[in-house]
């Protein structure tokens, strides 16, 4: 393995990518939202790095759609929250069997943010009962983890699946009472939502060892961190890390180099609106639960740090 490794590893740093020209399509998120910020970011550092790869961030709702883009083949690699790769790989629901997965690296954390006007009465999870909120879009990692969060809290209110954009404006028109997000602190749309009407953030901790319980210790009590919206200061929240996955039929020299990019230039995959703790260094890119490393990036990884 580390003989295989130093080769892979040599083929993506020192000579460069020696395969056949291709594009690597990465499966991101919405606009406005972390995912597709960082998906650009690899996308543009990966073409950088390796002139024969043109890396390319697809426009997705995100998690649960860029499983479906993978298997599909319309996708190379995709941005999925570990409690829906988790959910992909033990065949568990949404998913109607096991999904191949493998892990390029476990990338970022990404907040759990329950978005309530500052205005609004609503002031803990149980206030939502019998109000209106939206989980995420179809197809979204939010809307999975939000329809666990909601049974755990065993709270009932109707529920829909909004895009970001139009969530934030159906929040802003009182449309909806809440908004579940997931991502990156600040979120430049709840940021300019914060910045014309206010917002503010529920607190999460208190449904945690329940979600803990039942679907495992994929999630971990978070702090959101002070800074990103006006009158959010250090609100206990839920984190989830972020994996980007693949097949296992993606080559083992693009697997080797895009390890090479979230290890030699993480310092430029962070996007520029980001707070608060982001993984993105070799301790905790393998660090990837129930989802296997794939063979090219786990001999990549043997190679910078045995």
């Amino acid at each position: 393995m580390a003989a295989l490794g130093i080769g892979l590893l040599s083929a993506c740093t020192t000579e460069g990518y020696q395969g056949s020209e291709r594009t690597v399509g990465i499966a991101a998120g919405e606009q406005g939202g972390f995912y597709l910020a960082f998906g650009q970011l690899l996308a543009q550092q990966l073409s950088a790095a390796q002139p024969l790869l043109h890396g390319k961030a697809l426009e997705t709702p995100a998690s649960l759609a860029n499983i479906d883009l993978l298997r599909s083949g319309k996708a190379d690699m995709a941005l999925a929250l570990t409690d829906t790769a988790r959910a992909a790989v033990n065949g568990q629901d949404p998913f109607r069997g096991k999904v191949e997965l493998c892990a390029l690296g476990r990338v970022y954390e990404n907040y759990l943010q329950l978005v309530v006007r500052n205005d609004s009465p609503v002031r803990t999870v149980a206030d939502l009962a019998g109000r209106t909120i939206s989980l995420g879009a179809n197809g979204s990692g939010a809307s999975l983890t939000g329809e666990r969060i909601l049974d755990v809290a065993g709270i009932r209110l109707a529920v829909r699946h909004l895009a970001l954009a139009d969530a934030v404006a159906a929040l802003e028109s009182r449309a909806v009472d809440a908004v579940l997000w997931s991502g990156g602190v600040p979120t430049p749309k709840l940021a300019e939502l914060d910045t014309r009407v206010g917002i503010r953030l529920l607190a999460l901790d208190g449904v945690l060892p329940g979600m803990r319980a039942r679907f495992g210790a994929v999630y971990e009590q978070v702090p959101v961190p002070s800074g990103g919206y006006q009158f959010v200061h250090e609100v206990p929240t839920i984190g989830v890390a972020n994996l980007l996955v693949c097949l296992p039929s993606l080559p083992d020299e693009v697997a080797a180099a895009v390890v090479g990019v979230l290890v030699n230039r993480a310092d430029q995959l962070v996007p520029q609106q980001a707070l608060g703790t982001q993984f993105l260094d070799v301790r905790t890119l393998i660090g990837t639960v129930d989802v296997p490393l794939h063979p090219g990036a786990a001999a990549a990884y043997r190679a910078l740090h045995g």
